[in-house]
């Protein structure tokens, strides 16, 4: 089966064209009306807040600068606020609304008052900010009690110590305590004060905290219910419809010809491609530095003051560790979508522009400018060299990189679809929109696009503004458009094997377009429950999220098709399928993609579930099951595919990349299984039955039945870093040391991976 000639023909019928138009409309028209909902309905920044006299305990600029206090001195990556964040540190929220009842029962038992529950409860259930002046008045037990903590978190945060993980005196400024007091009392006034009309909070009655009233709403509860069944009746109809056209949709190679796969060194390739090994090696190396940082993070949850004899917060605090972690989790794996997009395009096109490979090394430079720079800014942040809310102060969890370096990155998103461009354009002039060709630099130019919609959260944007801008980048930009890029390259690799044709590859992607959009793109409100937004986005978040796992499932139902394709050989043929190792990483893709994306991903998305266990290991579980497991899997794939090219054969290391392979996928399910699930259990349980307050405090999470739990997770650390990512970096040096052999080419023959075997005709009888 040839590459289809370039055609202006469509290959891909009208209907699923209309499909994927009606759900892309039907999500984003939807989206738009809860993006206006957040901006006039979210909880209010008041002007000022005052006390019973009149006089200002603080004002909505404080509350805005601790605000950006809290991101500058890498406390987002520390603790958390109205439940998103770290999970070493507490929840500033929960921490501070206990704080304060406590301190006013106090007030209350002094008086003379016996049971003070009742009137804890009206203090802070009442609402009593003014929409018109704009002002919020705290009772003057309140105002008290916003003294006294703003005390407690002076010596908590400015302590010559670094028992809790901390810089030494990490914030001793008393005006910059004050705002950062005033930051967490409105979020934890927030979360107890009635929404106007309604009685449950602005946060829907998040945390948990019987002791102003805060317990599941009834929306809570059904929305809920409902979220299960439309998983269950979306399934069903999605087994109904694969069940009745199984043999039209989905991986299958119809009445594909015998193939012999092209062997390294027989395939040659364009210099733009020899500069891609740069990248994967780069790659690489981020890899070991965020895996290493990764223990590091973790250790300190099992032994929070000591690290094997030294005093490590003294030199990498936890919340530097955990940013470089995150941070670096994302530069790697995009690093090596950018250099697979670049690696695929003359194979594309059959063709590449003269000095192509320039402009890939002039990216690369940019990519290795934007993660030094970024890294060096966050560490100067943290240490409170960089002034907060500044162009290289950090900013919100996962968004950590400064707005320079935020900016910077954005711009070379945008270079590398412009080199992608150059490189295609000769072949987009004769295709129809709607093949692969403009398909594959659709899906990529989604990726700038919609990462650059992180720019709208700004460090100093409203707290629920900020957190609805963000999950955009978090949730519609990883796991919708970087989910169709994924799609995109895999299904063209089988193209360019020649095992599938371009028009079943089609049909693939737009089917997982449909399906991951339906429930992706509105299913991004699952992260807004708690952040004081309005109830609707609880509840179409809610049910559209619960969508999101129906794609996994059919993903897993294609799995062995899916491996059957990729590692198919030909009968008397006796050159091997050279990508056996980066097709075993695509079929990890798919396992990881239905465990860790949608088993472990929709325990946590279930709203009466994220509203007691947000913030805890559970949330953990998904996020390294569904980051490492997809998108980590996958970029090596992509590596092991160019590494393959390069590495002459008879020096392929087969041994280390099974090792790898091998590792690697044990190395993770060790962590989440015998580690991150049990831990997250337990910690649920113990926000359902004691408190979330409780659960998320570090007297919980050190005691000695969870520190084994965290100690278990030692063996699989070292069987992912040392048997997982050593060997791979091992594997990429030697493509490095060998990027120059073989043949190299500026054109590309019409199939350049492999050649069709015509089968011998049977001889007719005697």
């Amino acid at each position: 089966m040839a590459i289809e000639e370039s055609t202006h023909e469509r290959l891909i019928g009208k209907g699923w064209v209309q499909g994927v138009a009606l759900v892309l409309i039907f999500g984003f028209f939807v989206m738009g009306l809860l993006a206006y909902r957040t901006y006039t309905a979210s909880m209010p920044i008041p002007d000022k807040v005052v006390n019973e006299s009149g006089q200002v305990l603080f004002t909505g600029d404080e509350i805005t600068r601790g605000q950006e206090l809290f991101q500058a001195r890498g406390l987002h990556e520390y603790g958390s606020i109205v439940g998103h964040g770290a999970y070493l540190g507490p929840d500033y929220t929960a921490d501070y609304l206990r704080r304060a009842t406590d301190d006013i029962a106090a007030q209350l038992q002094a008086g003379g008052m016996g049971d003070t529950h009742d009137a804890v409860v009206s203090e802070f259930r009442t609402n009593r900010y003014n929409p018109d002046t704009r002002t919020l008045v705290f009772t003057d037990r309140q105002a008290a009690a916003f003294n006294r903590i703003t005390q407690h978190y002076a010596q908590f945060f400015g302590e010559n110590s670094t028992k809790y993980g901390l810089l030494p005196r990490l914030i001793t400024d008393p005006a910059e305590i004050h705002d950062l007091t005033a930051f967490f009392a409105w979020t934890a006034w927030a979360s107890a004060a009635e929404r106007p009309g309604h009685n449950y909070s602005y946060t829907n009655n998040w945390p948990s905290e019987p002791r102003v009233d805060n317990g599941p709403t009834a929306q809570l509860i059904v929305w809920s219910a409902l979220s299960l069944i439309m998983l269950l009746g979306g399934t069903g109809i999605m087994f109904a419809v694969y069940g009745r056209w199984s043999q039209k949709i989905g991986w299958h190679s119809g009445e594909a010809p015998t193939l012999s796969f092209r062997q390294p060194g027989e395939v040659p390739l364009t210099p733009a491609q020899r500069s891609t090994i740069w990248f994967f090696a780069i790659v690489s190396v981020l890899f070991l530095g965020q895996a290493l940082l990764g223990g590091a993070v973790q250790h300190y949850r099992a032994d929070l003051s000591n690290f094997f004899g030294l005093d490590l917060a003294a030199i990498l605090p936890y919340n530097l560790a955990r940013t470089w972690h995150l941070q670096l989790a994302l530069f790697w794996t995009a690093a090596a979508f950018l250099a697979g997009g670049i690696f695929l395009t003359p194979f594309i096109s059959r063709r590449e522009p003269r000095r192509q490979h320039w402009l890939s090394y002039g990216l690369l430079g940019a990519v290795v400018v934007v993660v030094v720079g970024s890294l060096i800014s966050e560490a100067l942040s943290i240490y409170g060299i960089i002034p907060s809310g500044s162009l290289f102060s950090q900013q919100w969890e996962y968004l950590d990189l400064p707005r320079l370096w935020q900016i910077l990155l954005i711009v070379g998103m945008f270079l590398w679809i412009a080199i992608v461009w150059r490189g295609m354009r000769a072949r987009l002039k004769v295709e129809s929109k709607l093949n692969m060709p403009w398909v594959f630099f659709f899906s990529g130019l989604a990726i700038p696009t919609f990462y650059a919609v992180g720019l709208l959260a700004s460090s100093d944007a409203h707290l629920t503004v900020a957190d609805f801008w963000r999950f955009w980048v978090v949730h519609l930009w990883v796991e919708d458009f970087l989910e169709l890029f994924t799609t995109v390259m895999v299904a063209y690799i089988f193209v360019m094997l020649g095992v599938v044709s371009q028009r079943i590859a089609l049909g693939v992607i737009f089917l997982d377009v449909i399906l991951y959009s339906a429930g992706g793109v509105i299913g991004t409100m699952h992260h807004l429950y708690f952040s004081g937004t309005p109830v609707e986005h609880m509840a179409l978040g809610a049910f559209f999220s619960a969508a999101e796992v129906i794609p996994l499932t059919f993903l897993t139902v294609e799995a062995w098709a899916f491996l059957q394709l990729g590692s198919r050989q030909t009968a008397g043929d006796s050159k091997p399928f050279p990508h056996r190792w980066a097709v075993m990483f695509l079929v990890a893709v798919g396992f990881w993609n239905f465990v860790g994306a949608g088993i472990f991903g929709f325990l946590i998305n279930l709203p009466i579930v994220s509203y007691y266990q947000i913030g805890t290991a559970l949330t953990a579980n998904h996020g390294h099951a569904a980051m490492m497991g997809v998108y980590g899997m996958l970029a090596v794939g992509l590596a092991m595919f160019a590494f393959r090219y390069v590495i002459p054969a008879d020096k392929w290391p087969e041994k280390w990349a099974r090792v790898s392979f091998w590792c690697l996928n044990i190395g993770l399910a060790w962590m989440v299984f015998a580690s991150l699930l049990p831990l997250g259990v337990l910690q649920l349980y113990h926000s359902v039955n004691e408190g979330y307050f409780e659960a998320r405090s570090l007297g919980y999470i050190t005691e000695p039945g969870n520190a084994v739990l965290e100690w278990l997770r030692l063996p699989g650390d070292l069987i992912f870093i040392i048997g997982g990512v050593v060997p791979f970096v091992w594997i990429a040096l030697q493509a490095l040391r060998h990027f120059k052999s073989g043949l190299t080419t500026e054109e590309m023959p019409e199939n350049p991976l492999y050649t069709e075997v015509r089968p011998t005709p049977t001889p007719e009888p005697r």
